[in-house]
This record gives C-alpha cells, structure tokens and sequence, in this order.
C-alpha cells in the first residue's frame, strides 16, 4: 500500500471573477475537508444613543439617498461615515 499525497482540488485562480464562477458551480460540502475552521468574534457596539438632525433640500436628500443605495447602505449610515471621515481628517489637519 503506497501514500500519496493529496493534491488541493480547490484550484489556484486567476482572477475574482474566476474564482466567482468555480465557486458558482461547485458544492463546498464536497471541499469541506480543505478549509481551515476559524474563530468568528463579533464586538457588538452598543447602540447609538444621540441623534442629530440635519435638514436637507429635497434634492440633496434624493441624491444621498442614491448613492447610499449605490453603497449598499441606508442614508443614515452614508452620511454618519461621511461626518466621522470628515472628522477624522480635520484631527488630523489640527
């Protein structure tokens, strides 16, 4: 009886896009046995507490809400990561 060496039959890619398609088409229970497990911790933050508002022209409104959209996001969460990079870059120039 001889061993031998299991090769990795999940492929080297290319591209993303590559590996979106293998991945597309494949079953990862077939593959289970080439990932490495992990542990996950999720540091939840504690809500947020204050609330400001901020009053906008309809069109400026329309306009964030399209981008945040574009993002993924809700027009609150854009325009708080908006005021917190904007923050941090006036730390910075301070």
């Amino acid at each position: 009886m001889t061993d031998q060496k299991q090769t990795n039959r999940i492929p080297d890619f290319k591209s993303r896009a590559e590996m979106a398609e293998w991945f597309d088409t494949h079953d990862m229970t077939d593959y289970k046995d080439e990932f490495t497990p992990i542990e996950v911790v999720y540091d939840l933050e504690q809500p947020k507490q204050e609330t400001i508002v901020v009053r906008l022209h309809k069109s400026v409104k329309e306009q964030l809400a399209g981008i945040a959209r574009a993002k993924g996001l809700n027009i609150s969460s854009l325009a708080r990561m908006w005021l917190m990079e904007h923050m941090q870059e006036q730390g910075k120039a301070a």
